[in-house]
């Protein structure tokens, strides 16, 4: 069972010992009377830090002109409960959980404040086992990597659309982007482009994909506008 959860999540443990207390609910000591301490509680505090860390290490570099309350918007659509319940449902973290009966009869498999802690324990258990490199390679690819895919869903991202409406409004055609320059190795790439309007380059930006690099450059274009 270990093995398998260990391949979905792409970390092969030295210890399993440390997974097995990741997916360990402090109800399922009622069968071990084990001390809760044993529990995966020490894991997700630990998990919940190094998430943090990673995610807002992500967004300092990744966008590099937003102040610091957006920062922390992005942040929170990234690690709410909400997200990394949903990340733990992708890789049916639930049935390999261990509970008591009466926890798993109440739905404890499906709930959602289990399933998002349970992954910040996964988190911890991975940073415990293979260190920052480990764990940030985890989050990099099944958590920050959503997030373009979260603005979009939470419209929190229009920089792109209030411009198009204002060159539209203004001359009726809409600005252009283009990929000045792709950055890293293709697994962390960063592009920059650049905002054309009226045939003129008033707008940078750069991130992790084109969708993002361009609302940055959107952004800039709207400052330089003084439509911001």
């Amino acid at each position: 069972m270990l093995k398998s959860l260990s391949e979905k999540l792409g970390h092969s443990f030295t210890d399993e010992v440390i997974l097995r207390q990741a997916l360990k609910h402090r109800s399922y000591l009622t069968y071990t009377g084990e001390l809760r301490i044993e529990s995966n509680e020490r894991l997700e505090l630990l998990g919940d830090s190094v998430l943090g860390l990673v995610v807002t290490d992500f967004l300092f570099r990744t966008f590099p002109n937003e102040e610091e309350g957006t920062l922390t918007n992005f942040k929170s659509l990234l690690v709410n409960r909400r997200h990394l319940a949903k990340v733990a449902r992708r890789f049916g973290l639930g049935k390999f959980l261990l509970m008591n009966d009466a926890e798993d009869r109440s739905g404890g498999r499906k709930r959602e404040s289990i399933l998002a802690d349970s992954m910040e324990a996964i988190i911890g258990a991975i940073y415990f086992d293979g260190g920052l490199t480990a764990a940030r390679k985890f989050i990099k690819s099944n958590i920050t990597s959503h997030l373009e895919n979260l603005l979009a869903e939470g419209q929190i991202l229009n920089y792109k659309s209030i411009l198009l409406e204002h060159c539209q409004s203004a001359n009726g055609d809409g600005p252009r982007y283009c990929v000045e320059k792709e950055d890293g190795p293709d697994h962390e790439k960063i592009f920059s482009v650049s905002a054309i309007v009226d045939n003129q380059k008033i707008g940078f930006g750069a991130g992790p994909s084109k969708k993002i690099a361009e609302q940055n450059a959107a952004k800039q274009a709207l400052i330089h506008l003084s439509l911001m």
